[in-house]
């Protein structure tokens, strides 16, 4: 082997284990970012629905799991992917608790109400081109509406619960991103 063959073959080496070195310390920081976004709007929920009295304690657990959810569908190695993913959360949490509370206010649950509002936010989100909110739109249906036959006690109250806490979610997991954006500047420099 030449002298030039085997420093080519060092230099990719070296740039290989650069390369890996910097995609585990972007996946680490994604990870960490991720879990943070989590545990804070976990926490921030939790804190929040503990000093409403009328509020159980599984209310609140559940609130502070949503917020959690909420967070991991938002948070993104990019803030701007972020925000758009926030956006889109945000609107299909709105369609999705407008119809759960439409129908909780008439009706109690029922499977055929589950699939009806199940298909009739895939036929308005579709028709307002967001497809892409179909899928978040169905799965907070569905929580909605067991949480409302577990609890039927004041279950119209639970779309409202679920739109506060896809909130602070999106909300914590944006804040992450921007605050580890502002890291990853300033580290840069």
């Amino acid at each position: 082997m030449s002298t030039v063959q085997g420093m080519t073959t060092k230099f990719r080496h070296m740039q290989s284990k650069s390369l890996h070195s910097w995609h585990l310390g972007k996946v680490g920081v994604h990870s960490l970012g991720l879990g943070v976004s989590a545990a804070l709007s976990y926490w921030l929920m939790t804190t929040l629905l503990n000093q409403a009295s009328f509020l159980s304690r599984d209310d609140n657990l559940l609130g502070g799991m949503w917020a959690a959810i909420s967070a991991v569908f938002v948070f993104h190695d990019n803030y701007d992917q972020s925000v758009d993913a926030a956006l889109i959360r945000l609107a299909a949490t709105v369609v999705s608790c407008a119809l759960c509370l439409s129908y909780l206010l008439v009706f109690p649950f029922y499977t055929w109400g589950l699939a009806a509002l199940i298909g009739i936010g895939s036929i308005l989100l579709t028709l307002a081109n967001h497809p892409d909110a179909v899928v978040t739109t169905g799965i907070t249906i569905a929580v909605i509406m067991v949480v409302a036959e577990i609890s039927p006690l004041n279950a119209w109250q639970q779309p409202i619960l679920r739109l506060m806490d896809t909130l602070v979610g999106a909300a914590g997991a944006v804040a992450v991103a921007k605050l580890t954006q502002y890291l990853h500047k300033h580290k840069a420099h």
